[in-house]
């Protein structure tokens, strides 16, 4: 991985790619993806300044190393805290990015109100999203430049000619930012499992491929629940991480 500095699209006289939602085939592989409503693609970013603002928002650098297993929403939060104390960012309280499905006497949990009401910040103190609307519904800065790990570095992306490419983020998460109805698994029994089932994937870099149009949160199902699956079509086990209070 490679420390980049926050680039942001010049807003004059740019031309802007309007991106056609589509409905994302239900399949397990790594060009299943649906672009997020009303997404845009603009070219040939120019160089934006930080800010002081605190981190509230990364990409884990690491997954947890058991495929889609990580311990149910309480493992993976946790693994979110640690990752963020570690570059001196614990003292905010940080919530995976992930939702679970209804099951047995068992609720749904969506992802969008696990995460606080924002505004979120990357490493480089650059504006993800202000608020949970504007993140999934006004094309959040979640694109391979602006959402980096914790530490400051971009994630691999296949699209960007990074490898391996790392491209799939677990979020078991619709568009919107809900939960999957019961029945077909999308979260790999509700982020315990590392071997039957599937998990929803979104793709970081807004890439399926090599064309632009994915969606950060819900390009496509997983080929299984273990690493080695997780692997198969472009992911590292990673997700995102959001703090859900103010720093």
């Amino acid at each position: 991985m490679t420390t980049r500095r926050a680039l942001l699209p010049s807003m004059l006289g740019m031309s802007m790619l309007t991106l056609s939602a589509c409905e994302a085939p239900d399949m397990e592989g790594d060009d299943a993806a649906m672009p997020q409503p009303g997404a845009t693609a603009t070219a040939t970013p120019q160089e934006a300044p930080g800010s002081d603002e605190p981190m509230g928002f990364f990409i884990t650098s690491v997954g947890m190393g058991n495929g889609a297993d990580l311990g149910g929403l309480e493992g993976a939060d946790n693994h979110c805290q640690t990752l963020a104390a570690e570059v001196g960012a614990g003292d905010r309280i940080w919530r995976a990015y992930l939702s679970t499905q209804a099951t047995g006497g068992q609720t749904a949990e969506n992802a969008r109100d696990r995460i606080g009401e924002g505004p979120w910040h990357n490493a480089n103190g650059l504006l993800i999203a202000s608020s949970v609307d504007n993140l999934h519904y006004d094309n959040a800065n979640i694109r391979y430049e602006y959402a980096l790990n914790e530490r400051g570095e971009t994630v691999n992306s296949g699209g960007m000619g990074d490898s391996p490419n790392q491209h799939d983020v677990l979020t078991g998460t619709q568009m919107d930012g809900t939960a999957f109805p019961p029945g077909e698994d999308r979260t790999c029994n509700n982020w315990t499992s590392s071997a039957e089932g599937s998990a929803f994937l979104g793709h970081h870099d807004r890439f399926t491929r090599t064309t632009p149009g994915g969606s950060w949160n819900a390009a496509h199902a997983s080929a299984g629940c273990s690493q080695a699956s997780l692997e198969q079509t472009g992911g590292a086990g990673l997700f995102y991480c959001f703090a859900a209070n103010d720093g």
